[in-house]
């Protein structure tokens, strides 16, 4: 995901308010959808009086834009950050998938991740909010798609690796096991999850030598 350029080192008072606010906002989104969250909903949560809330959200449309771009930058800097150094390649490809799956797994919010339940819940209503939730998990999408390619460029996966469709059943993996998880309350679903991307990938290693 497409990291917001302030971060949480350099933020002024009243962004630290207004985070604290969008943390909330993103709790109530993943439990019960962006269209469950209205100021007067997260006013009493936040225990903010709505006119408080209008100061840094003009409408219900600002507010869930404002939490899908929070959700990112925690995404960011829970995965994309962390990741950053590690050795380019597959090596960085597994680290940004298990910390992916960390963050799904042992999600702080409710609802678990707020961009699964928001993709299910937006996918068929055209906006504003749908199209901003595209392209941010189009994003990420396209951050392990790029890394899958140097892979393949560095040799470590096979020439012949389709890597539009290892990042789509990377990916489907994932989704599987958070609604394996949400819905049926299966703890091993994310082991599985594990298990399947690490047997993919050897499939597609040059050397056959596990990751």
């Amino acid at each position: 995901m497409k990291a917001s350029p302030t971060t949480l080192k350099s933020i002024s008072h009243g962004n630290k308010i207004r985070l604290e606010i969008l943390r909330v906002s993103t709790d109530i989104a993943s439990a019960e959808g962006l269209e469950g969250l209205t100021i007067g909903r997260l006013a009493k949560d936040a225990g903010m009086s709505k006119s408080g809330l209008f100061a840094h959200f003009g409408s219900k449309e600002d507010l869930q834009l404002a939490t899908l771009e929070a959700a990112a930058l925690t995404f960011a800097e829970q995965i994309i950050e962390p990741t950053a150094n590690v050795e380019p390649g597959v090596k960085r490809l597994v680290a940004m998938l298990e910390a992916w799956i960390q963050s799904v797994e042992k999600s702080n919010y409710r609802g678990g991740c707020l961009f699964f339940s928001a993709s299910a819940e937006m996918d068929d209503r055209p906006g504003k909010v749908r199209d901003l939730l595209a392209e941010l998990t189009e994003s990420w999408v396209i951050a392990l798609n790029n890394e899958a390619k140097l892979a393949v460029r560095l040799g470590e996966l096979r020439e012949d690796c389709n890597v539009e469709l290892l990042i789509f059943q990377i990916h489907g993996f994932v989704q599987e096991a958070n609604w394996f998880y949400r819905l049926h309350n299966e703890k091993r679903a994310f082991d599985w999850a594990r298990k399947s991307i690490d047997q993919i990938l050897r499939f597609l290693r040059t050397g056959g030598e596990k990751i």
